[in-house]
């Protein structure tokens, strides 16, 4: 096995020559050796038995054609690595030219019918002029196969990020899906990116662009500045397309600012392009740059105002707690104790993480407790328990009305969080599966915290302390589930404790 560049590897064609006469393969390297299609040559890699071609094939399974000789160690070796290309190492698009200098040993017609091969020649017939027509024809075919299934990647990727389309990685996956098409219809380049200064896991807005999606030779840059993945040359053009909030067309490639409404800016780059741009393929682009990054402004938008929503929940909780004379980090920590407990209990990912942003809210009623008892430092007697067992009501009501599925289940939780599993509990006396998970969830989260932590009325609890409680309460005040959960992932319960100190 030997390969033989005409050109740089990267930017060729490969050709696999699979023949036993050393002679076939000089012979098809120097007829085709001014070969060029689309400002591309051709690279040859040369395999002499229907076992080598097989280990070839294996590790190239981007060739283009295959020029397959029929009889080599055996009379049907070449059938045999048809067969192997199709069927075991699956790859549906390379072409396949079978040639023979024996024809009556494969007669055309049955291996037409049997064999998913593209064409077959008698070798004496192959001139070379007839080897170019056919190597032009099916590199065409090969061309608009790979363009088809680059744009079937592509919509795959459109459609799946359209279950989800307003959260940020699936705008990212659209946007990326986008690109895969945008550049299969307009040149036979894979190599292309798209790169923004807004980023969406970001906690600060950043002057630097920076890819969001990438693909060919970019697929590794996603996350990544563009200043570290291209050139100072390069980089030039960025900002003069950046600057102008222009199109710059170069020699093979395009840069095409992108409008955007919250950013500095965003920019297209397809590199590698080997034809001239139709007006088409011009339009498609300034589409592209018409609407996508608009779009990709509104999901952050959305996120921005959903994380806005999310902090007043925090901090309205936190000054709850800061009322009752809590702990600083109590409500953060009840929060991650009911995600994980979630989490653990086969809840939806995104249903547990609505779970920890409504708990910050579970004494919200609390408003609704007079100072002299809140701030208590002895028991309360029964009036004042009465009283204190109010506020688990009260935050029902103020959060009831609620259309915002944050805050409507905050009011599930409010209510429930202090239902007891054996029916003891308040403000309804909720018995079992009665109480809503959600309540439950928070119930033993925040009993936790609050047994490992000082209060005005007790010292922390141990950790061997804490456990002999809650396993102690299993079936009276908590879910049993619950509590086996919690037992099981003691050591992170214990991490969160200790990461987000009071």
């Amino acid at each position: 096995m030997d390969n033989d560049a005409i050109e740089d590897h990267e930017d060729n064609w490969k050709i696999i020559i699979v023949d036993d006469e050393p002679e076939v393969h000089a012979v098809t390297k120097l007829a085709l050796s001014d070969f060029e299609f689309q400002n591309k040559g051709l690279e040859f890699i040369s395999a002499y038995s229907g076992k080598e071609a097989e280990e070839v094939l294996l590790s190239h399974p981007d060739a283009a054609i295959v020029l397959l000789d029929v009889v080599m160690e055996t009379d049907d070796a070449g059938l045999k690595v048809a067969e192997f290309i199709r069927q075991q190492a699956d790859n549906h698009f390379v072409r396949i030219i079978l040639r023979t200098g024996q024809p009556g040993q494969a007669p055309e017609r049955q291996v037409i019918v049997n064999y998913d091969i593209n064409d077959y020649k008698s070798k004496t017939e192959l001139t070379a002029q007839k080897l170019f027509t056919v190597v032009m024809a099916s590199l065409r075919s090969y061309r608009d196969i790979i363009a088809i299934e680059e744009n079937r990647k592509g919509l795959e990727k459109i459609i799946k990020a359209s279950t989800d389309l307003f959260s940020v990685q699936s705008m990212e996956s659209f946007i990326g899906g986008i690109v895969q098409q945008l550049t299969s219809v307009i040149s036979s380049s894979d190599k292309a990116m798209y790169a923004t200064t807004l980023v969406a896991n970001s906690e600060s807005y950043s002057n630097d662009l920076v890819v969001i999606a990438g693909q060919g030779e970019f697929s590794d840059a996603e996350g990544k500045p563009v200043k570290e993945v291209l050139s100072a040359e390069m980089m030039q053009s960025f900002n003069q397309a950046l600057n102008n909030r222009e199109i710059v067309y170069g020699n093979d490639y395009v840069i095409a600012y992108c409008n955007s409404k919250s950013s500095q800016g965003s920019l297209l780059y397809i590199a590698g392009i080997n034809t001239e741009l139709s007006d088409n393929d011009r339009y498609l682009i300034e589409l592209f740059t018409s609407h996508v990054q608009l779009a990709f402004d509104n999901v952050l938008l959305t996120r921005d105002l959903e994380d806005t929503q999310r902090e007043i929940v925090m901090r309205l909780s936190e000054a709850v707690e800061h009322r009752s004379k809590e702990t600083g980090n109590h409500v953060k920590r009840v929060s991650l104790y009911s995600q994980l407990i979630a989490l653990k209990l086969g809840i939806e990912e995104r249903e547990a993480e609505q779970i920890m942003f409504a708990s910050p809210l579970h004494d919200v009623g609390k408003v609704g407790v007079a100072d002299s008892i809140l701030h208590k430092p002895a028991r309360l007697d029964s009036e004042e328990r009465a009283l204190m067992e109010e506020h688990a009501q009260i935050g029902y009501e103020i959060l009831k009305d609620s259309k915002r599925p944050i805050i409507k289940a905050s009011a599930i939780i409010a209510q429930d969080h202090h239902e007891h599993w054996d029916g003891s509990g308040y403000p309804k006396g909720k018995k079992g599966e009665e109480i809503h998970v959600y309540g439950r969830i928070v119930a033993l989260a925040d009993v936790y915290d609050a047994l490992r932590n000082r209060r005005c009325y007790k010292d922390a609890w141990s950790v061997d302390k804490t456990i002999d409680y809650i396993r102690s309460q299993s079936g009276l005040q908590f879910d049993p589930k619950v509590v086996e959960i919690f037992i099981d992932n003691i050591d992170e319960f214990e991490s969160i404790l200790t990461q987000h100190p009071d």
